[in-house]
């Protein structure tokens, strides 16, 4: 009962302002909200931790409410919650799963196969960025070898479908918070239709987490910076 009351405590002064999909994240955004929305220019919301369901492609959501206010208060000082966010940006912050990343304030959550996160824009599909991660018995994304020969079997023999085409643009590494992170451009090539992406990869938790953000290659120009402030947002935090 003590309990029940101490969440209902909590609840009350973290009521969150809308519902989203993946559970026991924080989205922190520096969009004004209109007068009848909630008052506080950055807004978090929080929700339960989400179960996949692999045969219909589809996660059950269920609502808790002041567990993600509690969870918020045993942060570090210095999680991305007291960073600033860039304006027109909004921050996804997984707490259970140990990952988070920038997206642009006007992209909205979907559901991709075999992905833990993903945002859309609102009319593009295919302008996009999702999240996966994997097992792993290793302890850095050093282990896996040099920048060089990482990201060109990735993208040939991973991302790269047989009838693409594949052009490598450019490769980063750097360092956050004691953690590496490679961070690479990409282009794919079809019969059809070209495409363009930034993906960054990084190993912690045991799992091996992979961000890809893309568009049409003819959209690129255009989109480029604003997709690289969401490769170079994503960090790995400790779980």
């Amino acid at each position: 009962m003590a309990v029940a009351m101490a969440m209902n405590s909590v609840s009350l002064n973290w009521v969150p302002p809308s519902f989203t999909k993946k559970a026991n994240y924080v989205t922190h955004s520096t969009e004004l909200a209109p007068p009848s929305a909630f008052s506080s220019q950055n807004s978090l919301t929080y929700t339960k931790e989400t179960i996949s369901n692999e045969e219909n492609n589809c996660k059950r959501r269920l609502l808790l409410l002041g567990v993600g206010a509690i969870t918020a208060n045993l942060l570090p000082a210095n999680s991305l919650l007291a960073e600033e966010i860039p304006q027109n940006y909004r921050a996804f912050v997984d707490i259970p799963d140990g990952y988070s990343y920038y997206y642009p304030s006007d992209w909205r959550e979907f559901d991709f196969r075999g992905h833990d996160s993903a945002f859309k824009d609102r009319f593009l599909q295919l302008q996009n960025v999702r999240v996966r991660f994997i097992p792993t018995d290793k302890q850095d994304i050093h282990e896996l070898g040099p920048i060089e020969e990482v990201v060109y079997n990735l993208v040939n023999h991973v991302y790269a479908a047989p009838n693409q085409m594949v052009n490598i643009l450019d490769m980063q590494e750097r360092t956050s918070d004691g953690k590496n992170y490679y961070t690479f451009e990409y282009e794919l090539t079809s019969p059809n239709y070209a495409s363009a992406s930034f993906a960054t990869i990084a190993i912690g938790n045991g799992r091996y987490y992979t961000l890809v953000v893309g568009a049409l290659e003819r959209r690129w120009r255009r989109l480029r910076n604003k997709l690289k402030v969401v490769a170079d947002s994503f960090k790995v935090l400790d779980i």
